[in-house]
């Protein structure tokens, strides 16, 4: 691997990292990884930029039953170059979900996000 690469998928993971531990201190401290061309694709709305994106994150802290984050588990997870994949389950509440972000300049540009439930 060249240290481009290299250095692309440690800023990448960096930042996958800060992402998942920013679930615990709120939705102030999830947007610090977004900025205003972020956009966040799910099967039922693209939510673009900061505010919408707050939105999203705002809805899916308050829906979530608080027994939801000792059962979030991740199941996969890989980095190649600026992109990040993520399995993860919190059983019984989602069976499987997948997230995939795509790091530019230290922010998350564009992310996925399915969720399947049984």
């Amino acid at each position: 691997m060249s240290n481009s690469t290299e250095q692309a998928e440690a800023a990448t993971k960096q930042v996958l990292d800060h992402h998942l531990g920013a679930f615990a201190h709120g939705v102030e401290e999830i947007l610090k990884d977004y900025d205003d061309r972020s956009a966040l694709v799910t099967p039922n709305k693209t939510f673009r930029g900061r505010e919408e994106i707050t939105g999203f994150f705002k809805a899916f802290l308050d829906g979530a039953d608080p027994a939801f984050w000792p059962a979030f588990k991740i199941t996969s997870m890989s980095t190649v170059r600026d992109v990040a994949y993520l399995a993860w389950e919190a059983k019984p509440w989602v069976t499987l979900a997948t997230d995939t972000l795509v790091v530019k300049d230290g922010k998350i540009a564009v992310q996925t996000f399915t969720s399947f439930s049984a």
